[in-house]
């Protein structure tokens, strides 16, 4: 077979452009004439920012240069709260032509009326003042009887009266204040007076004025409360004063007792020599204090038990040329006194030796072995 002829590769570099290729390439534009994309968003920021500050500047000239409504007239009966072409005339207000004016005692602040506090506060002065005279005439007619219960409106208010129209309106708010305090009639000829409460006028009292007062009030219950204070302190003083008289009079009983015995029984123990009785005059003024000498009842209540006592003997005596009464010991019973007086010594005693056993014992008992007793 013969060969195949290769086919001659030519080179592109040498190739001669054609002519529909020089057309496209003089068409296309440099490719450096386009921004990049960081430069494009630089761009946006800035118009962004060009168009925010266009846009408020065109908000604040046109709200600097926007005229506001007027208002509506306030004595028309036209619904202006419907209309777009005017605001409503606020409260305390006064609106003619589409102008504005507050009320007396009020103040324009921007397109409202609101309360003016000087003339509040004159008018709360008024008010107080107008009380403090109501109240203190009517505490010196309670407390001296020299002023008056109610008081006459005018009276108060011509001390304070004034032309100008801020005093005038301050007035009249004044005088619905005091209306609400104070209590007010009209007299047949149609003079308004005025008059303290009864709770109000308590505070312009003086103290002493009100204790006085106080006590007037109440003098009835306090003298029946004293009444019974003092029914139940004297009952109280004698319960116990016959407590006292009977506690002490058996004391002094028994000191008879013991000394008529004791003298029956010195008599017999020296052979009949001295003598049984004891005056009983004598015997009082023994063993009374003074004090007790000035209660002739102490006395007689001791009388009274050894009166009923049949141990004992009564009976008077001549002493002297004068009548005496004497108290003697009877001698048969003097065995039984004795003898009642040694068992209570002998338990006594008994007592006292089971004290002492018990307390050595406890003693031996705390000590420790080894350990001496000390004296």
């Amino acid at each position: 077979m013969a060969p195949t002829p290769k086919r001659r590769i030519k080179n592109p570099k040498h190739s001669s452009p054609s002519p529909s290729s020089l057309s496209l390439s003089s068409i296309q534009p440099p490719l450096t004439l386009l921004p990049s994309k960081t430069d494009f968003f630089k761009l946006l920021a800035v118009v962004s920012v060009a168009v925010s500050v266009a846009i408020g500047c065109n908000y604040v000239v046109t709200v600097f240069n926007r005229q506001p409504k007027p208002f509506c007239d306030s004595h028309t009966e036209f619904d202006y709260y419907l209309s777009d072409n005017c605001d409503p005339c606020p409260s305390h207000g006064i609106c003619s032509q589409g102008k504005l004016e507050c009320m007396s005692g009020y103040r324009r602040y921007g397109r409202s009326c609101l309360e003016d506090g000087y003339i509040n506060e004159m008018a709360k002065n008024l008010a107080n003042m107008v009380e403090s005279r109501a109240c203190e005439s009517y505490s010196n007619y309670l407390c001296k009887g020299a002023g008056k219960v109610w008081v006459q409106g005018d009276e108060l208010w011509n001390h304070m009266e004034k032309d100008n129209a801020t005093y005038l309106y301050a007035k009249q708010k004044a005088m619905e204040i005091v209306g609400n305090l104070l209590e007010i009639r009209h007299t047949g000829t149609g003079i308004k007076e005025l008059k303290c409460p009864d709770l109000l006028v308590e505070h312009y009292k003086p103290l002493s004025c009100s204790i006085r007062l106080w006590l007037l009030e109440h003098a009835l219950f306090l003298a029946s409360c004293c009444f019974l204070l003092m029914g139940f302190g004297l009952m109280l003083q004698r319960v116990r004063r016959r407590h006292y008289l009977s506690v002490r009079a058996e004391e002094l009983y028994e000191q008879v007792c013991d000394i008529l015995e004791e003298t029956a029984l010195t008599s017999r123990s020296v052979n009949g020599e001295g003598e049984p009785w004891i005056v009983a005059s004598w015997l009082r003024d023994h063993i009374l204090t003074p004090r007790e000498r000035r209660d002739p009842l102490l006395w007689k209540k001791v009388e009274d038990l050894v009166q009923e006592d049949s141990r004992l003997d009564r009976y008077p005596k001549m002493l002297k040329g004068e009548p005496k009464v004497v108290w003697e010991w009877q001698v048969e019973g003097s065995s039984l006194q004795s003898s009642g007086k040694k068992k209570k010594v002998n338990i006594n005693e008994r007592k006292l030796s089971e004290g002492s056993n018990l307390g050595s014992n406890q003693d031996l008992k705390g000590l420790k072995p080894g350990e001496q007793l000390r004296c």
